[in-house]
């Protein structure tokens, strides 16, 4: 999900060219994840579905092959110009605000969202629209990032390069909590579906460690954010040159933040 007010807006603006590198990366990293839970839930050939804040083409592109012909998969962000090339056939790609827009017509059999959540400021409208457009028995899929419980980029804290690793990251988590993301949200998602009258709620949670996904994902985000890091005096533009190449040896295990996956259905 994309947002360009610059000084409260979404930290990891859509429109610049790391976007596309930091897509990619998640994607290889958390595309098997979702798509485990997509299958567990059953969606399937005619079914429709509703991918929020999609942001990057895997997802939409992946519940296409699973509804096929006969279903409809309607990818929405504030921003799409990494799908708009998608939009055709099955797929319906639409510039969509979840928290200001009603939801699409039709009805869903699915509506998933993916590290959407936590970064929008009215985060129970954005839920309570999400599950008026659930048919009845429909699937509500929320897969948010929690930092506050596994914080560190380097777990390993071993050295100085892990130590710059992890005060950087604490930079970037100061920038993001003062553009409003909630860093503890993930970690809520079974007590909130439950308390929106969801049924059969679970959940579980996934973080990779020491994936080459990683370090591009790191190298991007960090390209990306450089100048409010710098800017907010959370870094200095050396230590930002130095932890670059130390993520580029390979050598640090670098982590993300937890993933936590939560679903229910709509009695």
């Amino acid at each position: 999900m994309a947002e360009h007010d610059t000084a409260h807006g979404y930290l990891l603006d859509n429109q610049q060219s790391e976007a596309g590198i930091r897509f990619g990366a998640l994607s290889e990293l958390f595309d098997p994840v979702t798509f485990r839970h997509v299958d567990q839930l059953g969606i399937a050939a005619g079914m429709r579905c509703w991918e929020v804040g999609a942001g990057a083409p895997s997802v939409p592109l992946g519940l296409a092959e699973r509804v096929g012909a006969t279903g409809a998969v309607i990818a929405t962000d504030i921003d799409v110009s990494w799908t708009r090339d998608i939009d055709g056939g099955v797929i319906e790609v639409l510039r969509h605000d979840v928290v200001a827009d009603p939801p699409p017509p039709g009805g869903f059999d699915l509506v998933h969202a993916r590290l959407v959540l936590v970064h929008v400021t009215d985060r129970a409208e954005a839920l309570r629209r999400m599950i008026q457009a659930l048919r009845p028995g429909g699937r509500l899929l929320l897969e948010d990032a929690d930092p506050g419980l596994q914080p560190l980029l380097c777990p390993d804290e071993s050295g100085p390069e892990q130590r710059l690793a992890n005060r950087l990251r604490s930079g970037f988590r100061a920038l993001m909590a003062a553009r409003g993301a909630d860093l503890a949200y993930g970690r809520t998602l079974p007590r909130l579906l439950r308390e929106a009258g969801l049924e059969d709620v679970q959940a579980d949670a996934y973080f990779p460690i020491t994936s080459p996904a990683c370090a591009v994902l790191e190298a991007a985000t960090v390209r990306q954010i450089r100048h409010r890091l710098v800017a907010e005096g959370l870094a200095t533009d050396r230590e930002i040159d130095r932890h670059l190449a130390n993520v580029a040896t390979g050598r640090l295990d670098l982590a993300t933040a937890p993933m936590i996956s939560a679903w229910g259905r709509r009695p």
